[in-house]
């Protein structure tokens, strides 16, 4: 699968009226919807929603849809149409060095010792997984350049 830099799709754009809250649909990309309050923020969001789901659909493999004319695109409701533009490597650098969450388990008696000599277990444990792979911290401080630049 070729991964491409620049996806643009288009995307209708609606107001439900039992929410009064704006939606955005993807007819290219099922799965892929977002709201908003106003329609600035629900455009807003259907650029982090299409960035995440074309984004996982890169990493799980999935061959990437060609998008459809927006001539050709039309909504049950005759919902305005609009195109959905985003930038994927800021997004795929800015995933890349996202903070996740992950449990560790250790013996109550070795936490208790680490609580109270104050230890970062995140640090520790980023150390040891990069000291593992031989990974330098010069290409973490890197990443992180990158995605605050």
């Amino acid at each position: 699968m070729h991964k491409t830099d620049r996806y643009r799709y288009p995307a209708f754009i609606g107001l439900d009226d039992a929410t009064g809250r704006y939606y955005v649909l993807f007819p290219d990309l099922p799965g892929c919807t977002t709201t908003g309050d106003t329609e600035e923020e629900a455009l807003s969001n259907a650029k982090e929603a299409m960035s995440l789901h074309l984004f996982g659909m890169e990493n799980d493999g999935d061959e990437i849809p060609a998008p459809g004319s927006i001539l050709e695109v039309r909504g049950e409701n005759d919902e305005p149409i609009v195109l959905i533009e985003v930038w994927m490597p800021s997004f795929r650098e800015k995933m890349e060095t996202k903070a996740v969450n992950k449990t560790v388990t250790l013996p109550g008696w070795l936490d208790k010792e680490g609580r109270s000599a104050n230890l970062n277990y995140s640090q520790i444990l980023q150390d040891a997984i990069m000291e593992r792979l031989s990974i330098s911290r010069n290409i973490v401080r890197e990443k992180r350049r990158k995605v605050l630049a």
